[in-house]
């Protein structure tokens, strides 16, 4: 009797450690992680610079994060196929910004559709920044 359930008590653990390993093996989601850690920093390098906003951002399977507007980045991310770049426009020409020197730099950094993003641009002053970025959700905050 001690050997049926010795046997079966191994039996047991055997199954569990294979079904562990296999559940560990799956993927967690059917989508690609999105998320990303967006700043606006006083100063014209991203490691020095004084943080004067940041927000997080995660964008499957659906848009949330601390930024005020997830839905309206994620949209503006999904635009551009995750290039940050194209996120930056013309500055609007009717628009006049002061000539001073005050530089501003946003960065983003983590993970989007599965692969590194480590972004930054940096910005003569504030208002360049929004002249540029011409109201776009994804800095909004």
């Amino acid at each position: 009797m001690r050997h049926r359930i010795a046997v079966a008590s191994a039996a047991a653990l055997v199954s569990l450690v294979g079904t562990t390993g296999v559940a560990a093996a799956q993927p967690s989601s059917l989508y690609a992680p999105s998320a990303l850690v967006l700043t606006v920093a006083q100063g014209d390098d991203a490691a020095t610079s004084t943080v004067l906003r940041a927000s997080t951002l995660s964008c499957a399977p659906t848009a949330l994060g601390t930024h005020p507007d997830p839905r309206a980045a994620c949209a503006a991310l999904n635009s551009t196929g995750g290039a940050l770049d194209r996120l930056l426009a013309s500055p609007n020409p009717d628009r006049a910004c002061p000539m001073h020197y005050a530089p501003v730099t946003v960065t983003a950094d983590g993970v989007w559709k599965g692969s590194r993003v480590a972004w930054k641009h940096t910005f003569s002053n504030s208002c360049t920044m929004s002249a540029t970025l011409n109201g776009n959700a994804v800095f909004s905050f």
